[in-house]
């Protein structure tokens, strides 16, 4: 089965996204990038301006080959957003923002009021709008009726490592937006989590901390991609519904040939 997918008019070549935030040194995010050929990269224009890595960094990220999602993460206004995302496009030239406007610092969960606001005037300046959201089915119409192909629901909150806290939500979103790409961004702790997410139907899944932040972030890079592909893999193949009761694997059609022969010896 054919399995090619684009994001507008960009061909991607893998469901994995990855962040480069956090990683060990450059050269390990490079050789992270490598070994995962992710579909896309995302950079934090507002994060790693702020820690202060300037033009090396941007130069790393422009000379992997990978597309860039530039993204809004650290605002919690949505006129900081809308400035980054301005910034971001004239430095990475593209009209794909990733936008985040966070509500909670504790929880770093998005703010639903003003992701609606700074969608709607993004999308008006001709941004095409990857918003960062929780998995309320509400706000996810809301998304769509402004205009976004693409919906970015969490897994868990950012850097938690939790996986899919609320599979019945994140499987509705799927349900009711079938044609939409739905991508599974924050939460993400282990590749199990990522194969389960690609299971459940999702188009791709985003993460960094699991992989930035594990004891080899290559080899876990590498253990992502093949999670992802694996995932998908099976949702395509058609996984078997869960039975309350045990099936037999093997049909009994008759006894075993053996007690057919014992019977024909005696008589």
């Amino acid at each position: 089965m054919s399995d090619n997918w684009s994001i507008g008019d960009t061909q991607m070549s893998s469901r994995l996204f990855l962040g480069t935030a956090a990683y060990p040194s450059p050269e390990v995010l490079k050789q992270s990038i490598a070994i995962a050929k992710p579909g896309l990269i995302t950079v934090s224009l507002r994060r790693e301006s702020a820690a202060g890595k300037g033009q090396d960094f941007w130069n790393i990220i422009k000379r992997t080959g990978v597309p860039v999602l530039p993204n809004t993460a650290g605002c919690h206004a949505p006129e900081e957003a809308i400035t980054t995302a301005q910034m971001a496009r004239e430095i990475f030239e593209t009209n794909r923002i990733k936008l985040e406007i966070i509500g909670d610092d504790y929880t770093l969960q998005p703010d639903p009021y003003g992701l609606l606001v700074a969608t709607e005037k993004l999308i008006s300046l001709g941004f095409d709008v990857y918003p960062y959201m929780t998995d309320d089915l509400v706000l996810a119409t809301r998304l769509v009726d402004l205009g976004c192909n693409v919906l970015m629901p969490w897994g868990a909150p950012i850097g938690s490592g939790r996986g899919l806290n609320n599979t019945y939500a994140l499987k509705q979103l799927r349900e009711r937006f079938p044609d939409k790409t739905l991508v599974i961004d924050a939460g993400i702790g282990k590749p199990s989590h990522a194969a389960a997410a690609m299971e459940m139907g999702y188009d791709a899944v985003l993460l960094n901390t699991a992989v930035a932040k594990a004891t080899d972030p290559i080899m876990m890079a590498q253990a992502f991609a093949k999670s992802v592909e694996a995932g998908r893999a099976a949702y395509l193949a058609g996984i078997i519904a869960p039975q309350e009761s045990a099936t037999p694997s093997t049909p009994l059609i008759d006894r075993p040939f053996w007690h057919q022969e014992s019977e024909k010896e005696a008589g």
